[in-house]
C-alpha cells in the first residue's frame, strides 16, 4: 500500500485565482505544498508534483454526511449527559434538562449535536455501558422524536453505539480512535454510519501525565492514516470517515499549538476535518480563563483560525457565539468560486 505523505497546504481563502487549486472542494484553496519531513525542514511542492490520489484527497469534495455542507464548516454542538465532564458536568445529567439544552443548541446554530454518556476528561475514570446507555439513549431518542436534526454519539463502546444507532444517532464520534472497543468497527462497517476517529496518547485516566512525541504533527499524522487504513480493512468506506487530531488528548500546550499550526496536513488524509479545541485548559494557560466558560472567546479565536484552514467540522460548547463569528467570517472572505488575478 502506497505511504500517505504528510502533505500540508498554504491555504488561503477569499477569490480563488485561476491557477490555484480548491481545497476539499470547500471556500478554502492553496497554490502551493509543504511536504513536512522528521529529518528535514519542510520542502515546498507545487501541485505538478504531487501524484493524481494526493491531488485528490487534497482537493476533492468531501462526501456529505449528516449536517455537514460543502460551501461552509458544520457547527458540532456538545451535550454531555454526564456528572463530571470537564465544562459542564453535571448541568445537563437530567434528561428533560438534556431535552432541552439540545433543542437550545439547534436553535442557536448547531448543525450537527454530539451526545455523550461518559467523561474523558483528564484523570476520569471509565463509565459502564450500561450507564452510558441510560444516559444517552432516552435524551437521543427524544430529540430524535422531535425531529431535531443530526445527532453523534460520542462514545468508544459497541454496545453504546449500537443502542445509540438504534435510537436514532447517525454518527459514531470515537475518541480512542477504533482502538478500545473491538467490536466497534464490524458494527459501523454493518451499518454504514460514519464514525470520527480521533487521535489520543494514552487513556484519559493517564494521557496528561508526562505526554512526548518525536514530532507531534507526524506521528499524529501517521496514526491517523493507519487508522484509516485499519477502518477501510474493517469494511469501513472511507467516505464514511472523519479525522480530528484530539487537542488535548494526551498533549501539552506547545503540542496542542503545533497541531493548530499544522491542521491544513490533516486534509491529505482525505476525509472530513474536526477540530475539538473548544474550552480546553490550554485557551485558559494562554489567553486566561480559570474556568471552563471563562474561554468561550478563546475557543471562537481558535476555531476561526480552524476555518481559515479549511476544517469541515467544529466541536463546540459555546454554539451562538460560534455560529455568529462564522458567519462574519464567511461573509468576510466571499465566494471562493469568484476568480481574481
Amino acid at each position: 500500500m502506497t505511504e500517505t505523505r504528510p502533505l500540508r497546504p498554504d491555504v488561503r481563502t477569499g477569490p480563488r485565482p485561476d491557477d490555484a487549486l480548491p481545497l476539499a472542494g470547500g471556500w478554502a484553496w492553496f497554490r502551493d505544498v509543504d511536504l513536512l519531513r522528521r529529518d528535514a525542514p519542510p520542502l515546498r511542492l507545487r501541485p505538478d508534483d504531487l501524484t493524481d490520489a494526493e491531488r485528490g484527497n487534497l482537493c476533492g469534495p468531501r462526501a456529505p454526511l449528516p449536517g455537514t455542507v460543502a460551501d461552509r464548516p458544520a457547527i458540532m454542538g456538545i451535550l454531555n449527559v454526564t456528572p463530571d465532564s470537564f465544562s459542564d458536568g453535571g448541568l445537563f445529567l437530567d434528561p428533560d434538562k438534556a431535552r432541552a439544552h439540545g433543542r437550545a443548541l439547534v436553535q442557536a446554530g448547531a448543525d450537527i449535536l454530539d451526545i455523550g454518556g461518559e467523561s474523558t476528561r483528564p484523570g476520569s475514570d471509565p463509565v459502564p455501558a450500561a450507564e452510558e446507555i441510560a444516559r444517552t439513549v432516552p435524551v437521543i431518542a427524544a430529540l430524535h422524536g422531535d425531529g431535531t436534526g443530526p445527532m453523534s454519539i460520542d462514545t468508544r463502546k459497541a454496545d453504546v453505539a449500537e443502542a445509540a444507532l438504534a435510537a436514532g444517532a447517525a454518527i459514531v464520534n470515537d475518541v480512542s480512535g477504533l482502538g478500545f472497543d473491538p467490536g466497534l468497527a464490524p458494527l459501523l462497517a454493518a451499518r454504514g454510519a460514519p464514525v470520527c476517529l480521533m487521535h489520543a496518547q494514552g487513556d484519559p485516566k493517564t494521557m496528561q501525565d508526562a505526554p512526548a512525541y518525536d514530532d507531534v504533527t507526524l506521528d499524529v499524522f501517521d496514526w491517523l492514516a493507519d487508522r484509516i487504513a485499519m477502518a477501510a480493512a474493517a469494511g469501513i468506506a472511507r467516505d464514511r470517515i472523519i479525522v480530528d487530531p484530539g487537542i488535548g488528548f494526551g498533549k501539552t500546550v506547545a503540542h496542542n499549538l503545533q497541531l493548530l499550526r499544522d491542521i491544513a496536513v490533516f486534509h491529505a488524509l482525505g476525509c472530513p476535518v474536526l477540530l475539538g479545541a473548544s474550552r480546553k485548559r490550554f485557551i485558559g494557560v494562554i489567553g486566561g480563563g480559570e474556568t471552563p466558560p471563562d474561554r468561550a472567546h478563546g475557543s471562537v479565536a481558535v476555531a476561526l483560525h480552524a476555518v481559515a484552514q479549511g476544517v469541515n467540522i467544529l466541536r463546540v460548547h459555546d454554539v451562538a457565539e460560534t455560529r455568529q463569528a462564522l458567519s462574519l467570517h464567511m461573509a468576510l472572505i466571499g465566494d471562493a468560486r469568484t476568480t481574481r488575478a
